[in-house]
């Protein structure tokens, strides 16, 4: 009877934790196109909403590696030009439709662009990482959007931003990749 009573607390205790989990994050998205293996995503600027310089370049960043660990191999990253010594993106960042430009010229199928609304520590004693992105997938020929997801997800005192973003972004990307 003991140990049925401790697997048992086991297991409620596993679930609990497992509810806790899903109540800090939250995505919404609609329904994804399928992405041959022979289509080139365009990761274009992800427009930076924080108060966190670089906030942008950092979804960028973790978005296209992802990408590619889920399977689409072709991608291409807009090359801004960003100097050293200033810790704010340039506003030319905010230029998605130049981007969208040189996304056809490099014969893209989509592209990859959104805005970050957060990338923090919370306030307090527990400092948590916060995140919250919204990402959008364009036709690159027409410019409509294909496909939209938006998320937040706050960690643990002891977590990352950077994990906390690399979470999220892996679960709002998981409909367009492969893995």
């Amino acid at each position: 009877m003991k140990t049925t009573m401790s697997g048992l607390l086991r297991r409620l205790a596993m679930v609990a934790m497992g509810l806790a989990l899903a109540a800090c994050a939250s995505v919404s998205s609609t329904g994804a196109p399928t992405i041959a293996a022979t289509d080139t995503i365009a990761v274009l600027p992800i427009v930076n909403y924080t108060e966190t310089p670089q906030a942008g370049l950092r979804a960028e960043a973790i978005a296209e590696s992802l990408l590619k660990a889920g399977g689409i191999s072709n991608t291409k990253r807009y090359p801004a030009t960003v100097s050293q010594e200033t810790l704010f993106e340039p506003a030319e960042r905010q230029a998605v439709t130049r981007a969208l430009e040189w996304a056809r010229t490099e014969r893209a199928r989509y592209a990859l662009t959104g805005s970050v609304q957060e990338w923090r520590y919370k306030v307090g004693v527990d400092g948590e990482p916060a995140v919250g992105v919204t990402l959008q997938l364009l036709d690159v020929q027409t410019g409509n959007v294909v496909w939209t997801a938006t998320g937040n997800r706050t960690g643990w005192s002891r977590s990352s931003v950077s994990g906390v973003a690399q979470s999220l972004l892996q679960q709002m990307l998981s409909p367009l990749t492969r893995g």
